[in-house]
């Protein structure tokens, strides 16, 4: 891979783009199929970047329904038909008292976090708005079965399930353009929820904002296509297309939003 490649992705970015180079190195030496845990949007495209300057590996994208947000990758050979059952995906449902109240996304991924699991190994966590589903890495599910019985004060059980019983999810993405000034993570924060521009550099020094579920405390943190930006208390933001320049010459931007 030439080092020019990395001119084209964000510094902490270069980890990730030497594990796909390995895991190319991998599907080349062994001349066979190499699958991944789970990517969120922004990694999945530098995969498919990665992949797609070579003319000998293919690559696919499977999150256990359509429209995941977060999917595993198989990278291939030409002679090779990948197959569902190759990303290595189970679902669970959450099964608790739905009449004595309600879960959330946050809470119950801290409580499968809280078993020591990395967050690559669990998928997305999707609700029809009384029901709850996971997907996870089909290694781990047998843990997390054992593991999980409670998420906050509700008593609960993981069900398995098969992929194709995935609930009908609750979609909460607003699709919006903005215009800004410059990519900075503060300036995109105060332009989406209409804070200052002071309030919003003081929530990402105070470890309240993620991009791709990683904290920063970078106000001038530049944010890329398909990033997903998580701000604590107000939502998510996840850049989907560049528009181009309006006549005022600032940046004009497609994004999806959800506001809490």
């Amino acid at each position: 891979m030439s080092d020019g490649v990395y001119q084209h992705f964000r510094k902490e970015e270069h980890p990730f783009i030497d594990m796909v180079n390995d895991w190319l190195e991998q599907v080349d030496n062994q001349y066979a199929p190499v699958t991944t845990d789970f990517l969120n949007p922004r990694e999945a495209y530098i995969l498919r970047t990665l992949v797609g300057q070579r003319d000998d590996i293919l690559c696919a994208f499977y999150g256990g329904f359509e429209d995941a947000e977060r999917t595993c990758s198989i990278m291939y050979p030409e002679y090779y038909v990948p197959e569902e059952t190759d990303y290595d995906i189970t679902l669970l449902e959450v099964i608790y008292p739905v009449k004595f109240g309600k879960l959330s996304h946050g809470k119950i991924l801290g409580t499968l976090m809280s078993s020591g699991i990395k967050r690559e190994l669990i998928g997305d966590i999707i609700t029809d708005g009384s029901r709850w589903q996971v997907f996870v890495k089909s290694p781990i599910a047998d843990y997390l079965i054992t593991q999980t019985r409670k998420i906050g004060s509700f008593g609960v059980r993981l069900e398995p399930k098969e992929l194709e019983e995935v609930l009908l999810p609750i979609n909460d993405w607003q699709l919006e353009t903005v215009t800004l000034s410059s990519f900075r993570i503060d300036n995109l924060i105060s332009t989406v929820y209409n804070v200052s521009r002071q309030r919003s550099k003081e929530m990402i020094e105070s470890g309240n904002v993620k991009i791709n579920w990683v904290e920063t405390y970078r106000p001038d943190a530049v944010v890329s296509y398909l990033d997903i930006i998580s701000v604590r208390k107000f939502g998510r933001i996840q850049i989907d297309e560049t528009l181009g320049k309006s006549k005022k010459n600032k940046h004009r931007l497609a994004i999806k939003v959800f506001r809490k």
